[in-house]
């Protein structure tokens, strides 16, 4: 019997498509958060010769992950290799604009060293908008590696496939779902505990629009929980805490529970 089972599992492995190793992909991100921010790195290059060696060996760790999985990429791995390369900027611009807004929002931090160095909030967005090119790239399986090692470093689950505009500020964090097709504008505040989710999990839904959609300005407090495809909430609406939302909200409202009751108001 136990013959047997060995043979069923090595044939299983034979037969398994090549992989890239989670590992060897957080490996890579790391490399590659610490040469776009020096807040995060640990050492310092004498030049700009050493610097451009270290970010090339970076670059060449994406392309052989890449080619391992060659048979399921739409399209040569050296070509997607190049594709994300040139996202890069426009990305590490965003991330920087993030690390902007979470300064701005929080009486507590006191640098922008400080937020890319240690909040929790920052560290998932900046892997969700990696994760998320690599997603728009139709690359299978590392845009999710990346947001579950930030999740299970944060607990802040946010879907490589959800849209996010700039100026995004997770404030502590620990406990927020950001689900697949939630569409979140500018400006946009959450705090812990917010929940952007579906009203049905059924698996004929998954190509449908199924989570809310966030405008601008929106400020989310603790333990809301918006569920819905249909769901907008309007722009600079303020949701408070542990409200539970399954239909739209116009702009310029605060939402808010008073005597177990949810109450409407304008702002």
């Amino acid at each position: 019997m136990e013959e047997q089972f060995i043979d069923k599992l090595f044939h299983a492995h034979k037969a398994a498509r090549q992989i890239p190793s989670p590992q060897i992909v957080c490996q890579w991100l790391n490399g590659l958060l610490k040469l776009l921010f020096p807040e995060l790195a640990d050492q310092r290059y004498r030049n700009k010769r050493e610097f451009n060696q270290q970010y090339q060996s970076v670059r060449l760790e994406l392309f052989n992950i890449l080619e391992t999985m060659q048979a399921q990429l739409p399209a040569p791995a050296e070509e997607i290799e190049h594709a994300f390369q040139d996202r890069l900027p426009a990305v590490h611009a965003l991330l920087l604009k993030d690390a902007q807004a979470i300064l701005d929002g929080d009486p507590a931090a006191v640098s922008l060293t400080e937020v890319i160095r240690t909040y929790p909030g920052f560290f998932a967005i900046a892997v969700y908008r990696l994760a998320h090119e690599f997603y728009k790239l139709k690359v299978p399986l590392i845009p999710r590696i990346l947001t579950e090692h930030a999740h299970g470093l944060t607990g802040i689950d946010i879907h490589p496939g959800a849209g996010i505009g700039e100026r995004f500020c997770i404030d502590h964090g620990t406990g927020v779902v950001i689900g697949e097709t939630v569409i979140i504008g500018n400006g946009v505040k959450i705090y812990q505990g917010v929940t952007l989710g579906a009203l049905s999990v059924k698996k004929e839904m998954a190509k449908t629009k199924r989570h809310p959609t966030i405008e601008d300005g929106a400020v989310i407090y603790s333990g809301a929980t918006i569920l819905g495809g249909d769901t907008v909430i309007g722009r600079n609406s303020i949701i408070g805490g542990n409200t539970w939302i399954t239909s739209s909200v116009p702009p310029n409202s605060r939402l808010y529970y008073q005597n177990e009751d949810i109450k409407t108001t304008s702002i």
